[in-house]
């Protein structure tokens, strides 16, 4: 059993984690709609990716007996509308998701909670992951300037991101 502090935390974590489903299927349709069609592929896919991360929360929560609580999800209106601004905002939402998981590992060893840091640590390397792929992407950005062709070309090689993150919920 995970304390009820430990569980006020991780519901926390799932309703951001849903947030970050939201706020990348906003951005997916704002790029889709400026023709960026593999920006918005790459976009939906981080949809799933981050789903998926709620839904292992979630299952967390029930492996240890604590209930969920959902809270309502606002998505402020996308004021990006260029794809660099697109992943300037991913990166600075990636590293407060970051910031926001290693306050759960503070709290489980402060708690000495040994399950919930084994369970977290998956979510730490994963958020490596994520920003480190982000990083790429906005310094391409940097160097491709204002080309456009390079940008075409961008939007062609992130069309290519498949799901890894599986969609059926129920093999977690």
């Amino acid at each position: 059993m995970i304390s009820n502090k430990m569980a006020e935390r991780i519901n926390v974590q799932v309703n951001r984690e849903m947030y970050s489903a939201y706020l990348y299927m906003a951005m997916s349709a704002r790029m889709t709609e400026a023709g960026y069609t593999g920006i918005g592929k790459w976009l939906m896919v981080q949809y799933h990716e981050e789903m998926f991360h709620a839904m292992k929360f979630i299952k967390y929560l029930e492996e240890q007996g604590a209930s969920l609580k959902l809270a309502t999800i606002n998505v402020d209106n996308l004021q990006e509308s260029s794809v660099k601004d697109i992943f300037e905002r991913v990166y600075a939402h990636e590293r407060g998701v970051t910031a926001s998981i290693k306050e759960i590992m503070d709290l489980a060893v402060e708690e000495k909670d040994y399950a919930t840091q084994g369970f977290i640590a998956w979510f730490i390397d994963e958020q490596i992951e994520e920003e480190r792929n982000v990083r790429d992407i906005l310094q391409s950005l940097e160097i491709m300037g204002n080309n456009q062709q390079a940008l075409y070309m961008m939007n062609v090689e992130l069309g290519k991101r498949g799901l890894t993150a599986p969609t059926d919920f129920s093999i977690l």
